[in-house]
């Protein structure tokens, strides 16, 4: 590896099973989206609410107080946006499994849940959604 650029080098993480790990995760991130399969749905945008939180292996080294060193929940909700704007989905399962496998390719992301949430879908409840939990198979 090497070190003419520290940005790009890769972050060693522990292979063991009392290996560190933490919670990165975002609350509440809302956005407009083209999103439903009905036919009131497919020329308005509607509210999405996204929750995400990622159970992440920490690296084997301290942490050096650099972005490379974790999962960077900003980089996240970018992925998230450009998503959306990709153009209309019509499942909020769809819109979570892509979600899901955003927050995966990390490579210190071991797990992932998303919550997506619909406000206005349903006039008489406060709101509905879908929640998935994702894995990635380990050597742990």
């Amino acid at each position: 590896m090497s070190n003419q650029n520290p940005s790009l080098e890769v972050t060693t993480l522990p292979r063991s099973e009392t290996a560190p790990r933490r919670k990165v995760f975002v609350r509440g991130l809302e956005l407009d989206a083209f999103i439903g399969a009905y036919d009131h749905e497919q020329d308005a945008t509607q509210p999405v609410i996204i929750d995400l939180e990622a159970d992440v292996l920490e690296p084997s080294h301290p942490i050096g107080d650099r972005l490379e060193d974790v999962v960077c929940y900003d980089k996240l909700t970018q992925g998230i946006r450009a998503i959306i704007e990709e153009g209309h989905i019509k499942l909020v399962e769809t819109l979570a499994e892509r979600v899901a496998e955003l927050a995966l390719s990390h490579s210190m992301v071991l797990g992932v849940s998303v919550r997506i949430t619909k406000p206005n879908a349903i006039a008489e409840a406060k709101a509905v959604g879908v929640e998935i939990f994702r894995a990635k198979a380990t050597e742990i």
